[in-house]
């Protein structure tokens, strides 16, 4: 993405803190998520456009440098040891010893440099790049754990230029001067139980490829739809069941919906409106730690549509027996 602006991409400031990114980043990325835009292209596009940004600007480290080298920040290591070597040719010859200050990034011959290539031809071993993709799991998949499968386009070094994109001083016929091969791959990713927004699940070894041969890591960055019954608070879920008005009064069951299947909960008499309930070890499974959140239950009381002839009289008549006993 030559020349891009990430800031303009997520549409926050260059000042933006890591909450305004992330932020940013997650609403779009529903938004403009494949599976919301089937066949739509334009979306697909921007749904890249924003993972390459995202990717950038929530790295600490890879933010420094974009915002050091702009689009040319993948090759920030290589730019620096260029001015440090040129520094030191300087101060050998008796000029300036501040190589950095002296140094001028339009002197570096860009092909050689970002081939990896220094000087006297030494080629510099660097682990390749981590990506980033973005993945939307409902919370019954994040509850029970899912499988997602990516149809990734990988890079791999190209074996005729050995990955430089040259061949003695032309370009690569076969990689065009990229030093890289574009290849579709077809991967499953496990999702364990647990992940909250914000996760990321790592597959390591199936990033960006370094000159070294080494890739970097995929991490699919893990958000969790919002559910319609149940809302999570950490690895708790809270829910609301309604309780028949006798039932509330007298005590009885009520079968509670969870995420594994249903429960029983038993309602003692009395029961007022809005009382909470917990069940433990029916919440959400704690991410790598082998034990579940709770599950706590609000009641809301049920109150009839309309009352029989029958029904009416019993009730004043309770009516009347609370009326006695509040005087006596």
């Amino acid at each position: 993405m030559p020349g891009k602006d990430y800031y303009a991409v997520l549409g926050v400031k260059r000042g933006a803190n890591d909450k305004e990114i992330r932020q940013a980043y997650r609403r779009l990325a529903r938004k403009l998520h494949p599976d919301v835009n089937p066949g739509d292209k334009a979306a697909e596009e921007r749904f890249k456009e924003i993972n390459a940004a995202y990717e950038v600007l929530s790295d600490a480290d890879k933010r420094r440098k974009y915002e050091l080298y702009g689009d040319q920040w993948q090759y920030a290591d290589q730019i620096e040891e260029a001015r440090r070597q040129a520094g030191q040719q300087r101060f050998r010859r008796g000029g300036p010893s501040d190589g950095f200050h002296q140094f001028d990034l339009g002197d570096l011959d860009l092909g050689e440099l970002f081939g990896g290539v220094f000087g006297r031809g030494r080629a510099r071993s660097r682990r390749g790049e981590d990506i980033q993709h973005a993945t939307e799991v409902t919370l019954e998949e994040a509850y029970h754990g899912t499988t997602r499968v990516l149809q990734l386009q990988t890079e791999e070094p190209c074996a005729t230029c050995g990955g430089s994109g040259r061949l003695v001083g032309a370009v690569c016929h076969v990689c065009q001067g990229a030093g890289v091969l574009v290849r579709p791959k077809r991967l499953e990713v496990k999702i364990p139980a647990g992940v909250t927004d914000g996760s990321r699940v790592r597959v390591a070894g199936e990033g960006r490829p370094g000159r070294d041969g080494r890739r970097g890591d995929l991490y699919l960055v893990i958000s969790v739809r919002p559910h319609g019954r149940f809302q999570r608070k950490g690895d708790d879920l809270h829910t609301e069941v309604e309780v028949p008005l006798l039932d509330a009064l007298l005590g009885g069951e009520v079968e509670v919906p969870t995420l594994k299947g249903k429960a029983l909960l038993k309602i003692p008499s009395p029961t007022q409106n809005g009382r909470v309930f917990r069940l433990g070890g029916l919440g959400m499974p704690k991410l790598g730690a082998g034990r579940q959140g709770d599950l706590f239950v609000r009641v809301k009381v049920l109150l009839p549509a309309e009352l029989s002839p029958q029904e009416r009289e019993l009730l004043e008549k309770l009516k009347t027996m609370q009326k006695v006993g509040e005087k006596t």
